[in-house]
């Protein structure tokens, strides 16, 4: 079966828990001890593992919790229609009710039930040893880039490995975060033996390219940098596209810059298209024109969101070269749909915005890792080992495919800071900026001088003194209030 022919129905109900008083499994219905029998079957139980990433990355969370929490965008404030959720979140005022991040933690939990049961059974299988590595390769990776999302967003997490039978397997209490990247790593690392590389794998799946990409970032943000080094430099077979706004173009999926990419498909009644560029367009008249796409009846509550700063137009040192910015960021002037309210040059998120057939269905990936990613993280690690000139070359590469020249940065503080920054625009929108601003040690700093900033423009009068007040607490987000409550051994993360 083809990725890209999900179909998810079936393997929910293949993956889903079944129970009777004489344990004796139905002969006309598929349940999990009657359907792992065939490669097959499998596969379609992998793709249904992948299904997940789909709703994540349609979802607010992906891009209210990794972009517009930082200092790459904000929400356009409309004062016709309030949605307290995410704008929570942006102004640092959210709690552990918040739906917007609860949604992340469950879906990363479901992508680990389907990778848990896939695991638990497929050594098992009478599959053919290649396959099965496969197979098997890409739900271990999956697993640990859930558990990786999770880790980073909130501190110590439950860690289930096998499926859960009974109520003590399905309330388990939070493990400590080391022992969860302890978990990640070695299901990366196995993950990474098992898959093929690019050339060999169906477009679309995980490969070992992206397994080791997994490592790299891992050891990164935990500062291993010689197991860092080790990891990407494994990471071969891709290179750069020669045109930058390429790189998203429908047209060119699975290019040889991506490593791992959110898979969509549009013109199926199966759910398959993207329509997360439609929430980055502020409400407007000419809707159509911006989106790329058919005309529609554009939602007031859908719109407007994940608005460029003008800190981050200020990031790009020279906008008339960079060709980032012009295929990242566009501006809308005129007329609007907020009352008493027009636009002059409001900038908007343009990056993904590609024409298609029906509205509010689009045909764009979302892209995970890219090679471009790759070489910014080479270039950190080169450089946190004290390998500058191995890092300025690296970071050339990036920056000579946007148009500009080599770097300035010469000694390790400077150099650490530029890397920073060519991450910040070459990965605009990618969801990225606010774990790298955590990683860093930089979140609390940054953000309170934004928001210190913010509340001194009349602009932005509804933000409250309450908001953009970061502490260590804001560094990590509350563990679902619902999640609390149904299951006693969890503790909530401190300040929530």
């Amino acid at each position: 079966m083809k990725f890209k022919t999900i179909i998810l129905l079936t393997v929910s109900a293949a993956l889903g828990s079944c129970s009777n008083f004489l344990d004796i499994s139905p002969k006309n219905a598929v349940v999990p001890s009657n359907f792992f029998q065939t490669e097959a079957d499998f596969t379609q139980a992998v793709n249904g593992a992948y299904a997940p990433l789909q709703s994540l990355y349609n979802n607010e969370a992906s891009w209210v919790m990794g972009e517009m929490r930082s200092d790459n965008s904000h929400f356009f404030y409309n004062n016709d229609f309030r949605s307290p959720m995410p704008e929570e979140i942006d102004l640092f005022v959210n709690g552990s009710e918040n739906t917007v991040s609860a949604d992340r933690y469950y879906i990363n939990y479901d992508i680990i039930a389907r990778a848990n049961k896939i695991i638990s059974v497929i050594d098992e299988a009478n599959l053919e040893k290649t396959k099965s590595d496969n197979l098997k390769g890409q739900a271990l990776f999956l697993r640990a880039l859930a558990y990786f999302d999770l880790v980073r967003y909130y501190g110590d997490v439950p860690l289930p490995l096998i499926p859960a039978s009974d109520m003590p397997s399905a309330t388990l209490p939070r493990t400590p975060k080391e022992v969860v990247f302890l978990q990640i790593i070695t299901d990366a690392t196995a993950a990474a033996d098992l898959l093929p590389g690019k050339a060999a794998q169906e477009a679309g799946r995980a490969t070992s390219g992206a397994a080791w990409m997994l490592l790299g970032d891992v050891n990164v943000h935990l500062k291993n940098w010689d197991a860092a080094e080790s990891a990407l430099a494994k990471i071969t077979g891709y290179t750069l596209m020669g045109d930058y706004a390429a790189v998203f173009s429908p047209s060119n999926k699975n290019n040889a810059e991506s490593v791992f990419e959110v898979q969509y498909l549009q013109g199926t009644s199966l759910g398959l298209a993207s329509s997360f560029p439609y929430a980055f367009i502020p409400l407007t008249p000419d809707y159509a024109r911006y989106s790329q796409g058919p005309i529609g009846s554009q939602s007031a509550s859908g719109s407007g969101w994940n608005t460029p700063t003008e800190d981050l137009l200020s990031a790009y040192e020279d906008r008339a070269k960079d060709t980032r910015f012009a295929a990242s960021i566009g501006f809308i002037s005129g007329p609007s749909g907020v009352s008493d309210t027009s636009y002059v040059n409001l900038p908007y998120v343009k990056k993904y915005q590609y024409p298609h057939t029906v509205f509010n269905q689009t045909n764009v990936n979302f892209p995970i890792y890219r090679y471009a990613e790759t070489l910014l993280m080479r270039a950190e690690v080169a450089n946190e080992k004290g390998n500058l000139s191995d890092a300025q070359n690296l970071l050339n590469q990036v920056r000579n495919r946007a148009g500009l020249g080599n770097t300035d940065a010469q000694d390790q503080t400077t150099l650490r800071a530029a890397i920073l920054n060519e991450r910040r625009v070459e990965l605009a929108f990618e969801n990225k900026r606010w774990l790298d601003l955590v990683r860093t040690g930089n979140a609390i700093s940054v953000m309170n001088a934004l928001g210190a900033k913010m509340k001194a423009d009349p602009a932005y009068f509804y933000i409250t003194p309450a908001s953009y007040s970061l502490t260590e607490k804001h560094l990590l987000f509350p563990i679902p209030f619902q999640e609390i409550q149904v299951n006693p051994d969890l503790k909530q993360n401190d300040g929530y």
